[in-house]
């Protein structure tokens, strides 16, 4: 007979092998992914937890950052029975296997089991709250989400309003209310709307079963949620994650043998983005990791930032993700407390320059570690290592990830390229998205990669090399290249020399619009706090530290801040379109009549209007446009 103990060991044994460093990929490799024992679904990966760990704390929710001290705790076999009632409740709303369950709200208790419920009873769509209200009803649409799980006027006033247009419009059945961490009784007493039905999603599902969902649970091929990508270029895409996609990549990010059972989580990003579901939530899963999540707010509470570091002490916190930004302000942020318990942080979804880096060491001598991924890979596919660095590197691929190099051949084929060589980075293995939402029949939602996938390889748009050891070297978005008379610049080598010059924080270099070259590069930068420097001595700095004459930036515009999305990445649109307003500007500077002109972002192109006064010289002013490769268009005043 079988020691049922010894096959315990030995599936742990397969589903944690060693992962230190970079040599330690082939070893883990040398062994299907299939023989690993991963769960079917993230529902089976909580059941898991809750069964090994029932009374170890899950999570840990702050109310808010000032009320750092009086969080609202949950154990994991509580985790579990909040997800079984939420889950029968939208059962019992009519929720099946192939309907998506939308959320809008920030951060709080009742969010993450929902977000859980609605992978379990259907398919969530988590939602940016401050996206317009016409994407976020588009997005619906797309989804075919008829429950809206949303914050209620306590947790986000604007949200509620929101939800409550859309539900005036006939989008919704049913509107299940949020409310904050902690919240205090009584809740305000909630507004009847006709034909719909609107409660707490808590009190609602109290009644429900919290031993068991009464639903048939999903497998691995199901649908998990419909992540937006974005949403800076027109209505955001649907990208649709499979279950057996999110707990693969969570259990790579999982298996790093620097963290252990013990190892606290630090979360502060949004529930509508991938990191935060991934690394924040389901990773820790795997070993019931404890997480502490920050308030609504996450890293835009500037609370956050004054009381940071005794959060890390007294949590024990050992790991965490943020964006760049949020680095640099930490690296000013004094310490007088003992944060020795984080071992180290992990960064992403932007560039990281090297001051914040340096700055942020130096001043806590923690190891910032870079990771890469995007939305349609489900979320991680390179990570690097705090014992390995390698500057200029994002990371080596993730276990049974494949990474390459590729550029497109007259005919239309992707044509491998070599270590060293830069070219677009694409993407295979179990992280793959199943596609983008195109429609919904009656089988559900239908799908297509629209051209981002070939042969079971998704092109992620981003310029890279990859090195002789695997690591991956990011230069850039591909559809960012500055193309100067038929030459392509890298918009990152203007960067890098911006960023090394001591004042400068952040840099963004673009295209302007120019009659002879097509475009010319110019660029644009935030400076340290207190700093002063002349535009002219930073284009003057550029200009002796880009590796070829075009790239030197005709101009470089000082900025208190460089726009970014809601998750922190850059954003480069925003940036040309500013560009090509000052390019008209100048332009037309001499032309009678000229009221006003600008640029802005339509559907991922770049519109420029010219207003004229009704006595305005309109021939010269359309001559002068049309020497320019833009989409511009002339308004006269009445």
């Amino acid at each position: 007979m079988t020691d049922n103990t010894t096959l315990e060991t030995s599936a742990e044994d397969l589903l944690w092998p060693r992962y230190d460093g970079p040599e330690d990929l082939a070893a883990i490799e040398a062994v299907p992914l299939e023989a690993r024992g991963l769960p079917d679904s993230t529902y089976a990966l909580l059941v898991r937890a809750a069964t090994r760990w029932p009374e170890r704390t899950a999570i840990t929710v702050l109310p808010d950052a000032a009320r750092w001290r009086e969080p609202l705790r949950r154990s994991y076999s509580e985790l579990l029975a909040d997800v079984h009632r939420y889950a029968n409740l939208l059962h019992e709303l009519g929720v099946r296997r192939t309907d998506a369950v939308a959320l809008i709200a920030p951060n709080c208790a009742e969010l993450i089991p929902a977000t859980l419920a609605a992978q379990l009873a259907g398919i969530a769509a988590p939602i940016n709250g401050g996206l317009s209200h016409e994407h976020v009803a588009e997005l619906l649409r797309r989804s075919g989400a008829r429950v809206l799980i949303a914050a209620g006027s306590e947790l986000a006033p604007e949200t509620w309003n929101a939800a409550c247009e859309l539900a005036a419009q006939g989008l919704l059945d049913a509107l299940l209310v949020l409310r904050p961490t902690a919240a205090p009784e009584p809740s305000p007493t909630l507004p009847g709307i006709d034909g719909l039905r609107v409660g707490y999603l808590d009190t609602l599902a109290a009644e429900q079963d919290s031993s068991r969902f009464r639903g048939a649970p999903p497998t691995a091929s199901d649908l998990a949620a419909l992540f937006h990508t974005g949403g800076t270029t027109g209505v955001p895409k649907l990208a649709a994650h499979r279950h057996s996609g999110e707990v693969s990549n969570a259990w790579m990010i999982a298996a790093n043998s620097m963290l252990d059972e013990r190892s606290v989580v630090f979360a502060a990003l949004p529930l509508f983005h991938v990191n935060a579901l991934v690394v924040t939530l389901l990773a820790p899963l795997f070993r019931g990791q404890p997480v502490v999540w920050a308030g609504p707010l996450g890293y835009r509470d500037f609370t956050l930032y004054a009381e940071f570091w005794n959060i890390v002490a007294h949590y024990r916190i050992a790991t965490m993700s943020a964006v760049p930004t949020v680095y640099a302000v930490l690296a000013q942020c004094p310490i007088d407390t003992d944060i020795t318990s984080l071992r180290y942080a992990m960064v992403g979804a932007s560039p990281l320059p090297l001051a914040v880096r340096e700055n942020f060491q130096l001043h806590t001598g923690v190891t910032l570690v870079e990771g890469y991924g995007l939305t349609e890979a489900t979320c991680a596919t390179a990570r690097s290592f705090p014992d390995a660095p390698r500057p200029g590197a994002v990371g080596q691929r993730m276990p049974y990830q494949q990474v390459a190099v590729v550029r497109t051949a007259e005919d239309g084929v992707w044509e491998t390229l070599p270590a060293g060589e830069t070219g677009v980075l694409v993407i295979s293995g179990p992280t793959i998205f199943a596609g983008y939402v195109t429609g919904r029949d009656d089988h559900g939602h239908r799908l297509d990669g629209l051209g981002t996938v070939v042969d079971g390889w998704l092109s992620t748009g981003d310029l890279a090399h990859i090195d002789d050891a695997g690591f991956i070297h990011l230069h850039g978005r591909a559809k960012d290249l500055i193309i100067r008379g038929g030459h392509n610049i890298d918009p990152a080598s203007i960067e890098d020399a911006l960023l090394s010059h001591p004042l400068v924080s952040a840099a963004g270099a673009v295209g302007r619009p120019d009659v002879h070259a097509g475009e010319v590069p110019v660029a644009y930068v935030a400076l340290t706090a207190g700093a002063e420097v002349a535009e002219a001595e930073l284009v003057a700095w550029a200009a002796e530290r880009v590796h070829e004459r075009a790239a030197a930036p005709k101009t470089v515009t000082i900025l208190d801040a460089l726009p970014v999305t809601d998750v922190g990445k850059p954003y480069k649109l925003g940036l040309r379109a500013d560009a090509t307003r000052r390019e008209l500007l100048d332009a037309l500077a001499d032309t009678t009549g000229v009221a006003d002109i600008a640029a802005a972002v339509q559907d991922g192109a770049i519109v420029a209007t010219v207003v004229l006064n009704p006595d305005a010289d309109s021939a010269t002013a359309e001559a002068i446009l049309s020497r320019y490769a833009i989409d511009a268009r002339i308004e006269v005043r009445q």
